[in-house]
């Protein structure tokens, strides 16, 4: 019977210890309340607590990085989509985390969820697909606004993956290739243009120089012999025999 009481003593000092001894890691801040009221935030480090009276709340101060889920939504064109994001953010002020809002990454989920649908709601498919940095931005600056009374900081929204229907992207690979095909097109006109300019000039040169063009003529049979072994039968142009004529 001696040794039980100092044996109760003993426990009872090491749950008092336990309760009131905390240790905090550098990222990490203890937002203490004392009887249900706040009394301020402390660490990282060793802290004491009053043991039975006070009560912290651990906070993490690390950039958090969270996925949206996927939103099923309408584009402003009419184009069902499904869209994913993911958020990066941090709490700067722990106590008002803690305080103004009950579940401050619930909270946090569930804004991004609903900008994402609003932001993507107003914009084209065009856009969707061409210009996410815009929407990003745009997403950002929303839920930084809307979680700054909480004391979050968001820093970046990243759009991640954007499923359209199997329609839909039917139609726009059959519009990639109409557009492959106008580009062909064009270039081969553009070609057969140029070819043209510089025929007309070969010709305006010929036509100052008729010499040129029986150059030209027995340069063509002499290729043509090196090329073939057939005998080959060529009409021989008048204009040809006029020098010799004279």
């Amino acid at each position: 019977m001696p040794f039980a009481i100092p044996a109760i003593i003993f426990l009872f000092a090491v749950v008092i210890l336990s309760n009131a001894l905390r240790i905090l890691r550098e990222y990490e801040r203890a937002v203490v309340f004392r009887l249900g009221r706040y009394v301020g935030t402390r660490g990282p480090g060793l802290i004491i607590l009053v043991p039975f009276i006070e009560r912290m709340v651990r906070v993490k101060l690390r950039t958090i990085a969270m996925d949206v889920a996927p939103q099923e939504m309408i584009t402003r064109d009419n184009v069902s989509v499904r869209v994913n994001a993911v958020l990066y953010f941090r709490v700067m002020e722990p106590e008002r985390a803690i305080i103004e809002v009950e579940d401050f990454l619930f909270a946090t989920s569930q804004l991004a969820q609903t900008t994402l649908r609003s932001v993507v709601g107003q914009a084209e498919l065009d856009e969707l697909l061409a210009a996410r940095d815009k929407l990003n931005i745009r997403m950002q600056s929303i839920l930084d606004e809307a979680t700054d009374p909480w004391g979050i900081k968001v820093s970046t929204v990243e759009i991640k993956d954007v499923d359209l229907p199997v329609e839909m992207k039917r139609a726009m690979a059959k519009q990639a290739e109409a557009e492959r095909e106008r580009r062909a097109k064009v270039i081969h006109a553009e070609g057969e243009f140029q070819a043209a300019e510089r025929l007309a000039d070969a010709a305006r040169i010929i036509e100052k120089h008729p010499t040129a063009l029986q150059l030209r003529y027995l340069q063509s049979l002499t290729e043509i012999a090196a090329e073939n072994n057939s005998t080959t039968i060529f009409p021989l142009p008048v204009d040809l025999l006029k020098p010799f004529l004279k």
